[in-house]
């Protein structure tokens, strides 16, 4: 039940400050913002919101300042469109993701180098020794079992024979 309603001021939180964003503020610092996300405590009474900023380190710096101050006045537009009995405190998280996003790509990019620098190297490659080595070990058991049929047989003949000569005799 506390989940659900967390969920739901959570995004209720987002879109009314997207919304906000998106009219804009009067701060020349603040750049193109993103709300990625929203985490509000079980009590409804602090609010964590992540955003990502698209441009560079000093951009993303001014961006924050612009936000910590603006905070007061998010807040209170927060609070016009909640209908909870105490609008939750703000707190602005520089949301991570682009940058891990970016790693992981690179990561990635690196691991098919690798593979495609491997496969270059299996193409001239030959074997160490026979093509297939297991192969003939299996002839030669296969040649082993039909000589251990032929021992037998031989022996069965033999006995054969002897059984007869015993009639005979």
């Amino acid at each position: 039940m506390a989940g659900e309603r967390q969920a739901r001021v959570a995004d209720r939180i987002r879109v009314v400050l997207a919304e906000r964003l998106e009219k804009g503020l009067r701060d020349p610092r603040l750049g193109f913002v993103t709300i990625t996300d929203v985490k509000v405590t079980g009590d409804l009474q602090h609010a964590s919101v992540f955003y990502t900023v698209m441009g560079d380190e000093a951009l993303r710096a001014d961006t924050a300042a612009a936000l910590k101050s603006a905070t007061g006045l998010l807040r209170t537009e927060v609070g016009k469109h909640l209908n909870t009995r105490l609008t939750p405190s703000l707190e602005f998280i520089l949301d991570a993701i682009p940058e891990n996003a970016d790693h992981i790509s690179a990561l990635l990019r690196e691991a098919r180098e690798r593979d495609a620098d491997v496969a270059r190297l299996a193409t001239g490659a030959s074997y160490a020794g026979e093509a297939n080595p297991y192969l003939d070990d299996d002839e030669d058991e296969d040649e082993d079992d039909e000589d251990a049929d032929d021992d037998v047989e031989d022996a069965a003949d033999d006995a054969a024979v002897a059984e007869s000569d015993n009639e005979n005799a």
